[in-house]
């Protein structure tokens, strides 16, 4: 018979042991009950079954998963009046996710994979931005926590609202863009009523469309009294606003969004927020679909790395065919630099996006 000392390890909490253990103790004898320090045990001549990994944790699922506790929170939120732990929650949630896979968070926005309505789906996606931003900006930990929860609630005043805009074929009427241009205001006043006490916070939503020389809403507040967060939650809200397929409309590509947001001379631009917003999403961010200059389509699956490259893994060959197992090219390489942004229906290609990112990217 084969026999052992005990490890700790071989003892686990609440499972009965695998062994026949025994001591030097006469039958019947309590103390014997426990194995004393050195006793032997009967073992198996096979090893232990080590525990299985756990599967690393999807951004996507986690954004989804706070895309959906967000709605129900935000639609139930005139009932509230103490709402600011949960918002604040869902906020360090998207925080988390981001922190994760900056990269994949991103591609979550331009492949279209947050599911539910788009008025609760924009600002996720809008917190998401707003979070790769302050990252890059190393904010504190505290400021960003206060503007991913101001831009997870920045439209809740006229959530009721939004999807009735976003069915409409027809310009809003005066009433609705009333609505609309009040929607800050009603927004911070609802959520002082459920609980929320955070002054920046309730600053952020109700200065995010306020500009600098005074021609926002809903008072026509300027500069310096719109603050630099508010100009940011401002930023990514219009970005994705342009990136996100409405109901009514198609996407904007992403290096003509990104073109209207830097080049928009209606509107004065922070030009630290523009340098970030340039750097961090630039032409091309990750899950925006390209064609090589080789002829191969496929999609970005990373940031400018710091020598400036990005990275495509190619879904579609230069003869048109599918690539099952598409290679990753660099924009570096030879005849690979990016010809053009194309559309869904332009690019014609079909994946899932755990195929690209792995199970990071798993719903």
């Amino acid at each position: 018979m084969a026999q052992r000392r005990i490890n700790l390890k071989d003892l686990v909490l609440g499972k009965s042991s695998r062994w026949k253990l025994f001591a030097p103790a006469q039958a019947g004898d309590a103390a014997a009950a426990l194995p004393p320090a050195g006793a032997a045990l009967d073992a198996p001549l096979e090893a232990p079954q080590l525990a299985e990994a756990e599967p690393p944790t999807s951004v996507l699922h986690q954004l989804n998963q706070s895309n959906r506790r967000l709605e129900r929170l935000l639609h139930e939120l005139r009932n509230e009046h103490n709402a600011e732990a949960e918002l604040r929650a869902i906020a360090r949630e998207v925080i988390l996710a981001v922190e994760l896979n900056p990269d994949i968070a991103l591609a979550c926005i331009f492949l279209n994979q947050i599911a539910g309505s788009y008025a609760v789906r924009h600002c996720i996606e809008t917190a998401v931005v707003a979070v790769v931003i302050a990252r890059a900006m190393q904010k504190a930990p505290k400021d960003t926590l206060t503007v991913t929860a101001a831009a997870l609630t920045m439209n809740v005043g006229m959530l009721r609202h939004h999807e009735n805009f976003q069915n409409k074929h027809t310009p809003l009427n005066r009433e609705e863009m009333a609505i609309i241009h009040r929607h800050p205001e009603d927004s911070a006043n609802l959520l002082k009523c459920a609980g929320v006490e955070d002054e920046e916070w309730l600053s952020c939503v109700l200065l995010h469309h306020e500009n600098d020389d005074g021609s926002g809403y809903p008072a026509g507040i300027a500069s310096p009294q719109v603050t630099q967060n508010a100009k940011l939650i401002s930023l990514a809200d219009r970005y994705c606003a342009q990136v996100s397929a409405r109901n009514y409309r198609r996407s904007v590509l992403p290096d003509q969004a990104m073109r209207n947001l830097l080049e928009d001379h209606e509107l004065p631009l922070d030009p630290v927020l523009a340098e970030h917003f340039a750097h961090q999403l630039g032409n091309y961010p990750p899950g925006c679909l390209v064609r090589l200059q080789n002829g191969e389509v496929g999609v970005v699956t990373r940031r400018l790395s710091d020598d400036g490259l990005l990275g495509v893994r190619c879904l579609r060959g230069t003869a048109g065919a599918a690539l099952a197992d598409g290679p990753l090219r660099s924009t570096g390489d030879s005849d690979c630099a990016i010809a053009e942004v194309l559309s869904e229906d332009q690019a014609g290609v079909r994946f899932s996006m755990k195929q690209i990112w792995g199970a990071q990217a798993s719903l």
